[in-house]
């Protein structure tokens, strides 16, 4: 049927509305017009929740108000909206973005951040060592690298990668200015020795080569080193450092220059510092630089690689560099005595220097006194640096065939790391334009009419998705503005997110746009589709909220910035967007196309041929008149319910081709077979055994976002990280001890807090089997080999109590300055010390009362002890360098400490649950000693990284119930049924347990990133949910039926908008990460999935079942409310305008009778209300006709979907002004076959009359007359008449 020819009947307030608008005032009250089930209850004609129904008048009426204003004012709010936006987007110019590790998973206001924050202010950073790692492997996964070839080719490439300079600040940097190496002596006065030592002494690089003599190839130094009168060029590959060091000796005593070589002996003896590399084996013994020393020189065996590396290597200084085999060796198989047999790679470690280390390092040197020295500069030279270094290897392995056809080299470091990090948390361009563009081009496909161009939307609809795309800018902007920093989670997801739940608006207003053709349009559009639109966002942005409590930074700043955006997208939606619609609707109402309407002509409608009429009775020429309407005079047919008879066109329509709607598709035919019995049940039964398989596979869900992830798949980095991961699970670690304590009293505590790590698995142990020894071991011992000089050369006659001969040993002399300290201030010599007091005990605890004034004399005069225990202690000790011929006993006390470290190196860490298990045991420990009274904590990576999986699990259940305890306050709130907010609840929690079983049959692992998404879903679904549960509880009739008017009305825009966020997600996909494909395109795809099947078919099923009551339930008709009574009206006679009576809204342009008109003074009295009686009447006569021309169908072969329509009231355009004077008759419409033969047709017509008189004595008195007509309709029976006068 032509929707023109349909019937135009008069709403409430004398507008002409069409049938689409009445049907839902009858089906839908309470969504279209909350005050008419107000008044419905009032009546007694319904019965409801009052108090839901009437704040949702109240929200109608503000949305209605708003809608009028902005329509008035659409200009003026375009205008304003743009200005506002665009302010708040520039905000993204001071966005600031988070890429370290610490920065996004260390939990605010937990123990770690506290730790990091306490190590940031006593030594002022946060990293304990920089590393640059190379990894060497083999192509063949069952070749070994335990031959010479391997590690000559590995010796290459450290040489050339090693040498690489970077030029910053107009100053050369090499490896050598910021490497770590070890500190060496200094000597008071003039002497090149020191400058000598300080050349040669080269930087710290653990690597397998050291166990050979080509290892010194790596040690330089850059230029030889040429000591006077000795005819030779000192490279480490020709020194011997204690021959030079006695020749050095003897020549100065020959010339008789006084030195104190005895300090520089100690210093190589405390190292153990010997023959250098000249004893080490050669890897070529053919080779003619291998030194004669060798043990394998001119061997023509090869040597035996695995047995010389079992057990670890030793540098030059045999103390202090021990490197462990499970630190240089990856993949190893052993024979039955424990002997390497075979290996997979082989691994070298760069020391590199802290950015804090670096500036102190040079802050004083004029080699920075032009540059203005500060940390974030030596940061940028040492990253520099390090890319140069992989830059060096990856050109290397281009040029070297040999090398790269036999193995492969990969080089990682900390700066590539941080890069990596930030690459990915910018935002890609690419893939937001490419979605925004094809959203844009889904909206415009979906909007767009080729048969109808005027009522297109097409453009307004694309207007809508650039505008969301604006509030999104705007709102992170805001964001900005705030002080919210932006992280990898914000930036790859937040976009992409809004811009989809930002479409599902757009769509729901453009749906009701296209529903009618009204002039006042964009009030009853906000006044209809507003609350759900407000009540959806608010539930999603209140979630976002109450989850930003969580104390992890990346979620809490994703949850703040998806709650922000998510409120400026609800502003633009309700603001500006019916702006737009209020501007198109004036194309509209010019007849101009959609698409280029100001280069189209306007476009006319087809005539329309007016269908036959049937004569009511024989007598039609006698009095009779046909009614006038205001728009048109066409005759009014029977008014149909569209919604449960869809306007399908009938044989013979103007109408060829069909309109594909998706309301009409759920309404004709996907909730009918939803609610089909065995559909339900297949339903239920899938829904259970998915929901129980998930909760089964969610228990097998691990804990883990390893660090492999967040790189490129096929980058060097990926690489290294999976042999690394594979091979060496490598990572150093530091246990701290803090202030508050007494270290000089409480030395056997910390002894007893290291030993304990012997226990802990996966630290490596020395070759036997104990901890390598840290600070206040080698304080000791360097204490007790004092005291054991001092007590020889006491009993040999050197040293008395009250001096020193010249005959005594620098050694000892240091030890009786040391012996004679009290610790006091103010007294802080003694010499009667020296009969009773003992440096150490036989236990190596250090004196106490003289602890800190032995700290300042042992970490100046063993500074490579000092250097290689990496203990860091802070207040730095002070100076004290000792000079034998100084008389002087006083030494100064160090300040006492508050901050020191322990080394440990951690291997075969390969997964996140054996980190996690390493973590809880080193948590423990801490705890225990802490409870001795030892305060101390843990650092490193393993910590800093994956610290959040401790409480990862509780942390994110305490959110969720946060964010559903939330949810079901404001979805109460909203729909006002707290069984609805339950199922809606019961709905979101089975989509999170499907979530769960998805990521684990995905080999998605729980993380942060993923504890996002699943916060982010809880938004999803109660956006889902939220609108599918407010078109059935404002619906009318049984469950089924409700179901059936609420998926009608939710489906396309639910449809819709899954399809653009998944468009925006599939973008995604481009990202050359495998993090971001992986935890965010794959993810958020399987919540879309899971969210969809959940929202429209599972849901659905479940109101059917056990849904919650409607809001309003007609008594007298079971599918629709009982005819609602028109309000009274009040002509003007001046204006022509109807005014509703004891209303607020108006309307123009109704028809005007001017034979009813009587003219008088404006200042009579006149009626202004009519009180509704009770019904009574009286018959005045009645007419019967029957047509021939319809065939009944008897009540058991009709279609069940038939139920009697809406009446329709009509206004009389012509009357009698007489009581007695028949009443006029109007030919009845030919009844359309599709029209069910039981349905009637009431047609009220009434008329009243006032009469005013005025009497002598002021009194009124008041005639009222009604003519009443009703027209019953029977077709196959008789049109019955009725003329009532009251």
């Amino acid at each position: 049927m032509d929707r023109d020819s349909l019937p135009r009947v008069p709403d409430t307030h004398g507008d002409v509305v069409d049938e689409k608008l009445f049907s839902d005032l009858y089906i839908r009250t309470s969504w279209v017009d909350a005050q008419v089930a107000l008044d419905q209850i009032d009546k007694g004609k319904a019965r409801g929740s009052r108090t839901a129904i009437y704040l949702r008048s109240v929200f109608q009426s503000h949305l209605e108000t708003l809608g009028s204003s902005v329509q008035k004012h659409a200009g003026k709010v375009l205008f304003v909206a743009i200005l506002v936006l665009s302010t708040f987007c520039v905000g993204l110019k001071s966005a600031q973005i988070h890429s370290k590790v610490h920065q996004l998973w260390i939990q605010e206001g937990g123990r770690l951040e506290a730790e990091l924050a306490y190590t940031q202010k006593t030594i002022g950073e946060d990293e304990s060592a920089t590393h640059q790692l190379l990894i060497q492997t083999t192509h063949d996964p069952n070749a070994s690298v335990l031959h010479p070839q391997a590690l000559l080719a590995h010796l290459e490439v450290l040489v050339k990668a090693t040498a690489v300079k970077v030029h910053l600040y107009d100053t050369e940097w090499g490896l050598r200015d910021m490497c770590n190496m070890p500190s060496t002596p200094s000597f008071e006065g003039i002497y090149y020795i020191e400058q000598i030592l300080r050349h040669l002494i080269p930087c710290s690089i653990i690597t397998p080569l050291d166990c050979f003599w080509e290892g010194s190839q790596l040690l330089g130094p850059e230029s030889a080193v040429v000591i006077p009168g000795l005819n030779q060029r000192l490279l480490w590959t020709t020194l011997n450092p204690a021959s030079v060091m006695q020749y050095m000796k003897q020549k100065m005593s020959e010339e008789k220059i006084s030195f104190d070589f005895e300090t520089v002996e100690q210093y190589m003896k405390r190292a153990a510092i010997g023959s250098g590399y000249m004893e080490k084996p050669c890897l070529n013994p053919l080779n003619p630089n291998c030194p004669d020393t060798a043990p394998n020189k001119n061997s023509t065996q090869p040597p035996d690689v695995g047995a010389i590396l079992s057990g670890g290597c030793y540098g030059y200084a045999a103390k202090h560099m021990h490197w462990p085999e499970e630190l240089i060796v990856g993949g190893a198989k052993r024979n039955r005595s424990g002997h390497l047999r075979k290996a997979q790679a082989l691994q070298s470690v760069v020391q590199l220097m802290t950015e804090k280390e670096m500036y102190d390092q040079w802050q004083d040197n004029y080699k920075v006194h032009h540059l203005g020295w500060t940390q974030e500069k030596a940061a940028e030279v040492l990253n520099a640096w390090q890319r140069n270094f992989s830059r060096e290897v990856e050109q290397l392995l281009r040029k070297q065939s040999r090398i790269a056809t036999n193995y492969d080299i990969y080089v990682f470091s900390s700066a590539a790391l941080d890069d990596i990090l930030a690459k990915f948390s910018h935002p890609s361009a690419l893939s937001i334009v490419i979605g925004v563009a094809v959203t844009v081009l889904y909206a415009f496909c979906t909007l767009l009419r080729w048969r109808d161009p005027v009522r297109g939307q097409s453009s307004v609809g694309v207007a809508g998705v650039l505008l969301m795309c604006f509030s999104t800018a705007a709102g992170l902007g805001l964001s900005a503005l705030l002080g919210i920093v932006f992280n990898a989670a914000s930036t790859q997801v937040v976009p992409f997110l809004a811009l989809g739940l930002g479409v599902d608006h757009i769509f729901m207003l453009t749906a009701a746009y296209a529903e009618s053709n009204r002039r006042e349009q964009t009030k009853l559009i906000l006044k209809k589709v507003g609350p759900s639109i407000l009540f959806s966002a608010c539930s999603t942005a209140g979630s976002f909220f109450a989850a930003a409590f969580i104390p992890v930074p990346a979620l809490k700043v994703f949850c703040l910035q998806a709650a922000i955006v998510m409120c400026s997208n609800l502003a633009a939606a309700l603001l500006v967007f019916p702006a737009m619609i209020s501007l198109d609707l004036r194309r509209r109402t010019a007849g101009r196309a959609d698409i280029f309407c100001c280069c189209f002509p306007v476009w006319k409608e087809q005539p329309k041929v007016a269908p036959p009429v049937l004569p009511l009775n024989n007598n039609n020429g006698r009095g009779a008149r046909h009614p006038k309407s205001c728009n048109n005079n066409r005759v009014p047919l029977p008014a149909q319910n569209p919604l449960l008879e869809q306007r399908a066109d009938i044989p013979g329509s103007s109408h060829s081709l069909a309109s594909f709607s998706l309301a009409t598709f759920a309404f004709q035919h996907y909730t009918p077979f939803l609610m089909r019995s065995w559909v339900k049940f297949l339903t239920v039964m899938g829904f259970l055994a998915a929901l129980i398989s998930s909760l089964y596979a969610s228990t097998r869900l691990q804990d883990g976002l390893d660090i492999i992830d967040l790189v490129p798949k096929d980058s060097n980095e990926h690489k290294f990280l999976d042999a690394q991961t594979r091979l060496f699970g490598f990572y150093s670690m530091y246990a701290v001890t803090q202030g508050n304590f007494e270290y000089p009293t409480q030395q056997q505590l910390l002894r007893d807090y290291h030993d304990s790590f012997v226990r802990v698995p996966h630290v490596i142990k020395n070759d036997n089997g104990g901890l390598p020894d840290f600070w206040l071991l080698l304080f000791s011992e360097w204490l007790g080999n004092l005291q054991k000089i001092f007590d020889e050369e006491y009993r040999d006659g050197r040293l008395t109590k009250e001096c020193w001969f010249p005959n005594a040993s620098s050694d000892a002399i240091l030890a009786y300055k040391l012996i004679v300290q009290t610790g006091h201030v103010d007294n802080p010599v003694d010499k009667e010390l020296v009969l009773t007091n003992r440096l150490v005990n036989s236990d190596g605890i250090i004196n106490q009362r003289a602890f800190y004034n032995y700290l300042s004399a042992w970490a100046t005069n063993d500074v490579f002890a000092y250097g290689a225990s990496q203990g860091k202690l802070y207040p730095e000790p002070r100076q004290y360098f000792h000079q034998p011929n100084e008389y002087d006993l006083k030494i100064p006390k160090s300040l006492p400490l508050v901050y020191a470290q322990m080394p440990f190196y951690l291997h075969g860490l390969t997964d996140t649950s054996q980190i996690k298990t390493l973590i809880g045991h080193i948590r423990d420990l801490s705890v225990k000693y802490e409870g001795f009274g030892l305060p101390n904590y843990p650092s490193g990576i393993p910590f800093i990284f994956w610290e959040q999986y401790m409480t990862l699990r509780s942390s994110l259940a305490m959110i969720l119930a946060c964010v559903l305890l939330a949810a079901l306050v404001l979805v109460s709130l909203l729909l006002l049924s707290v069984w609805a907010a339950v199922l809606v609840i019961l709905s979101v929690l089975a989509s999170l347990a499907q979530i769960f079983g998805a990521m684990t049959l995905l080999g998605i692992k729980l993380s942060a990133i993923p504890a996002v998404i699943l916060i982010l879903s809880v938004g999803m679904m109660l956006c889902f949910n939220v609108l599918i549960s407010l078109g059935f509880m404002t619906s009318v009739g049984n469950r089924q039926r409700r179901v059936q008017l609420s998926m009608q009305m939710s489906l396309g825009p639910l449809v819709h908008g899954m399809l653009t966020s998944g468009v925006a997600v599939f973008m995604l996909s481009t990202s050359p990460f495998e993090f971001v494909i992986r935890h965010f395109c794959w993810l958020l795809l399987v919540v879309l999935c899971v969210g969809a099947c959940n929202s429209l078919l599972v849901f659905p099923i479940l109101l059917s079942m056990v849904g919650p009551e409607a809001e309003l339930v007609p008594l007298e008709h079971p599918d629709r409310i009982s005819t609602p009574s028109p309000l009274p009206v009040r002509s003007s006679k001046r204006s022509g305008k109807s005014y509703v009576v004891q209303g607020s809204r108006s309307s123009r342009g109704s028809c005007q009778k001017s034979h009813h008109h009587h003219h008088k003074d404006l200042n009579d009295p006149s009626l202004t209300t009519i009180t509704e009686e009770p019904q009574s009447w009286k018959s005045s006569n009645s007419s019967i006709q029957m047509p021939n021309d319809w065939t009944y169908q008897p009540r058991e072969q009709r279609p069940a979907s038939y139920a009697a329509p809406p009446p329709a009231y009509h206004k009389a355009a012509a009357q009698q002004h007489h009581q007695h004077q028949g009443p006029p008759t109007t030919p009845p419409p030919p009844f359309p076959t599709a029209y069910p033969p039981e349905l009637q047709s009431i047609v009220v017509q009434p008329e009243v009359t006032v009469e005013t008189t005025h009497s002598d004595s002021n009194t009124t008195k008041v005639t009222a007359t009604a003519n009443i007509k009703v027209e019953l309709a029977m077709p196959g029976r008789a049109v019955r008449s009725y003329n009532f006068t009251s």
